[in-house]
Parts: structure tokens; C-alpha cells; sequence
């Protein structure tokens, strides 16, 4: 049997473009703590193809990219060799400048280019109560202040002030101040690793329960 990173067959030259891919690929893998084998199975590739894109000879395609980063826990941008400035690691309330989108405020409570993103979130009662969200990553928010009515798969949930959720994005998710006054969140996911961040299933028959 062959060592796991041991060298492929010969073949072409390595292909023109992304040339930091092929060297950040393997010490990803490697960082991992993943086999040639192991890692070419979780991405469903074959361990010659993910040889081939390790040492070059091979470019990987956007879907490759999303399910390596995914199976080495990173981003699509470190795993090609981008690099981000330096970022200032502390937010101050007075620059967070709020953005609105069909009803909601979101302000932005973190540095960008990150793994998660964080959000301060004002919610008015009846905006958006009717569509269902489903997209890679994870969530994870915090009652600020108000009641949040929040709908995970089939169950729905009552939240008050203090109260939290963490939960794979994965699941059909609804979103709802269950009062008058609006409901204001702590709010911070995982979303920079898809391009099908904001897919969105639309309104579902029915009302929130």
C-alpha cells in the first residue's frame, strides 16, 4: 500500500494560474491531521485527484474548493493562499453603521473576512415571520431584549431576554418577534464558506405558530 502522500504517477506539467493552491491544499490537509485518503473521501474525491490538485497538476473547481474548506474546517480564501490586513480586533457601538433589509437592522459587531460573522439584529414584529431559511454553516443567537418566536424544522420555540440557540443552518429555520415592540438579537454564524449563503426557500403555507 502506498504512504499516504506519496508522490502521484507522472503526468502533465503543473497548469497555469492559482499557484498558491496546489502547496496550501497539502499543508491544510496536513494541519488537519487528515490522510491523502481520509480527506479525499470526506470531499468526495478520489485520493489521485486530490494528489493531482495538491501538487498542481490539477486546478480545482469552485465546488472542490467549498467541500475541501469545509473538510479542513477553513475558508474558500485560505485555501487559496489569500491573505487578509491586519484587522482592528475591537468594534466600538459608535462605529457600527446599520444597515436595513426588508425590515431588519443589522449592525456589524465584528471584523469582516472572518469565519463567523457577528450581528447585532433588530427585528419588528411582522417582518419576515413567513420565510423559511436554509443554508450551510451555524447559528448561534442571544435574546438582547424581547421575545423571539423561532422555528426550527417542526418545533417551534418561545424566547425571552438571556435565552440562546445554537443550531446547524442546515435546518429549515424561521425567525419572528412574537411582540409589538420588536425584538433586538445577538447574532453570529458561519457563512463564508458558500456561495449559497442567503438561499432562502421562500414563505411557507401557514402562519408561525
Amino acid at each position: 500500500m502506498n504512504a499516504p502522500d506519496a508522490a502521484p504517477p507522472p503526468g502533465p506539467a503543473p497548469e497555469d494560474g492559482l499557484p498558491a493552491v496546489a502547496p496550501q491544499l497539502r499543508a491544510l490537509r496536513r494541519r488537519a491531521g487528515l490522510t491523502l485518503e481520509a480527506a479525499a473521501r470526506a470531499a468526495g474525491l478520489s485520493p489521485a485527484h486530490l494528489s493531482r490538485l495538491e501538487t498542481g497538476h490539477r486546478q480545482p473547481s469552485l465546488p472542490m474548493l467549498l467541500a475541501l474548506a469545509r473538510v479542513y474546517g477553513t475558508t474558500v480564501s485560505e485555501l487559496l493562499g489569500e491573505t487578509v490586513a491586519e484587522r482592528d480586533a475591537i468594534v466600538r457601538a459608535a462605529d457600527m453603521e446599520p444597515t436595513r433589509a426588508g425590515g431588519w437592522t443589522y449592525l456589524q459587531a465584528g471584523a469582516p473576512g472572518r469565519g463567523m460573522q457577528a450581528l447585532r439584529v433588530r427585528v419588528p414584529y411582522g417582518s419576515q415571520g413567513d420565510i423559511v431559511r436554509v443554508h450551510p454553516g451555524e447559528e448561534w443567537l442571544y435574546v438582547l431584549a424581547g421575545r423571539l418566536r423561532l422555528r426550527l424544522g417542526d418545533t417551534a420555540h418561545l424566547l425571552g431576554s438571556g435565552d440562546s440557540a445554537h443550531f446547524d443552518s442546515l435546518t429549515p429555520h424561521r425567525l419572528a418577534a412574537e411582540d409589538h415592540d420588536g425584538v433586538e438579537l445577538l447574532f453570529v454564524h458561519t457563512l463564508l464558506q458558500s456561495p449559497t449563503a442567503t438561499l432562502c426557500l421562500g414563505p411557507p403555507t401557514g402562519e408561525l405558530p
